[in-house]
């Protein structure tokens, strides 16, 4: 810690270590733990924090700033198609508060002109800008009300890559910020890179001045901690700057943020994207920021749709969202987008409740939920699925037939049947003779109008 001088947490009411600001020659890169050509290390100290989950908690959006990072830009059409589907997903409920895009090409700025006229209260349509007077000026002539401003505290960014000193970078970050606040737009600082801070010798005392300068101005100010490279870790006793769980806490406790001020945006480098995203939420901040599909910068960012369904874990209800949506999502991506999801991607892709195993498909058939993680059909609106393969067996053909055909009550097939057993020698045969591709959906109805008749006259009979 850079200044051991106690001092004062009005919150807790207790004499604590404090945080002051250090200036320094040379830029701390955390040698200890970033090795560079060596994996990270993961350092402890055993220190633990209270978890303090705040009452409302909300999900933010950067499909059309970071999401479009990583892949080609979408058109404005297609723009105002998904920030419609996320409207939808929200429900009017408000959980999914913002989502932020880019104001720099014409494309840009169309599309937010396009998306204001939709008329939506949320998700609230805000922007991202570099700290740059130029920058802050396309905020400015589009007239929004908030938007997010890049304030890189790593020393890693501010030595090497802007040539500043972190003297310099407090100044020319609040030459931008004062700038919003005179005009009374509602800054987002995002702390870009703070799992690689000096996070008592800068990233707290710059937060604090901050909150003065909020107090003062009478504006909020909000905090992005942005985990830049996925370093984050929610691993109790871990040290800083890699802990989440001691970040949130210093934030929220030493430097004041309140919790509806404080947004936490992470990748997923080191597959902890969704994690590290529920644990700041547990540990004092309000607002995750997410993607859909999870897709952003290099291994992406954390998924809107996991947080939805981590939002109803941790609070116990879906806060008003229509869960379904998630699922028209994944089709419009696939379908208008011609973007593959991995199909064992959870909760989107194609075969993410599917089972192919035949002890699982049995079990499926006797109780969808032995193998089903929830009523996929009425939360998600995608019925659990069986796959025919090699290994499926008797139990997983009929489990097929009657998923397939919605076959319930007395008409479903059994294991046993007669038709089902011919239909498993047939898959057999077609092993046999080296096939090593599923059976697909086609090739099964074929099978069924040859050897089982009687389900195609279940579903005619319901039809009428």
């Amino acid at each position: 810690m850079a200044n051991m001088k106690p001092r004062l947490n009005e919150r807790s009411g207790l004499l604590e270590l404090g945080f002051e600001f250090m200036d320094v020659a040379d830029p701390n890169l955390f040698r200890n733990m970033y090795p560079y050509n060596d994996i990270p290390k993961l350092i402890f100290n055993k220190r633990i924090v209270p978890m303090n989950l705040p009452e409302k908690i909300y999900i933010t959006d950067t499909t059309f700033r970071d999401g479009q990072q990583a892949r080609s830009p979408y058109t404005v059409e297609e723009i105002c198609d998904l920030y419609s589907l996320i409207h939808k997903l929200d429900n009017g409920s408000g959980v999914i508060r913002q989502t932020e895009f880019f104001l720099y090409s014409n494309q840009d700025k169309q599309a937010v002109v396009k998306c204001r006229e939709l008329g939506y209260d949320f998700p609230q349509i805000t922007s991202w800008i570099r700290a740059r007077k130029e920058d802050f000026a396309l905020v400015k002539s589009m007239e929004l009300k908030e938007t997010g401003i890049l304030v890189s505290c790593s020393d890693y960014h501010i030595f090497k890559k802007m040539n500043w000193t972190r003297c310099e970078a407090i100044k020319n970050y609040l030459e931008v910020i004062n700038a919003a606040l005179e005009e009374g737009i509602v800054p987002r600082c995002h702390f870009e890179d703070i799992t690689r801070s000096d996070f008592y010798g800068f990233v707290l005392p710059f937060v604090h001045q901050l909150m003065e300068l909020s107090k003062d101005s009478k504006i909020p100010i909000k905090i992005r901690a942005c985990d830049t490279l996925g370093l984050g870790s929610s691993i109790p006793g871990v040290v800083l700057p890699r802990s989440v769980q001691q970040i949130m806490y210093g934030l929220t406790n030493y430097a004041g943020v309140p919790s509806d001020m404080l947004e936490w945006h992470g990748h997923n480098d080191f597959y902890n994207a969704v994690p590290n995203a529920v644990t700041a939420w547990l540990y004092g901040c309000a607002s995750v920021n997410t993607s859909l599909l999870g897709i952003g910068e290099r291994t992406g960012n954390t998924p809107l749709e996991a947080m939805v369904i981590e939002y109803c874990q941790l609070k116990g209800n879906n806060g008003g969202m229509d869960l379904k949506v998630i699922t028209e999502i994944a089709e419009y991506f696939e379908n208008n987008l011609n973007f593959e999801i991995p199909p064992r991607t959870p909760y989107v892709g194609r075969a993410f409740n599917a089972t192919r195993a035949g002890i699982h498909a049995d079990g499926l058939m006797k109780n969808e939920e032995i193998y089903n993680i929830f009523n996929t059909t009425d939360i998600l609106g995608r019925p659990p699925i069986v796959v025919v393969d090699a290994h499926s067996g008797t139990a997983g053909i009929a489990a097929w037939i009657n998923t397939y055909y919605m076959l319930t009550g007395k008409d479903k097939v059994k294991k046993q049947d007669h038709g089902v057993r011919k239909i498993k020698e047939w898959v057999d045969s077609e092993y046999e003779e080296g096939r090593t591709t599923v059976i697909g959906d086609a090739e099964m109805e074929q099978q069924v109008k040859k050897h089982l008749k009687r389900v195609l006259t279940f579903r005619e009979s319901r039809s009428e």
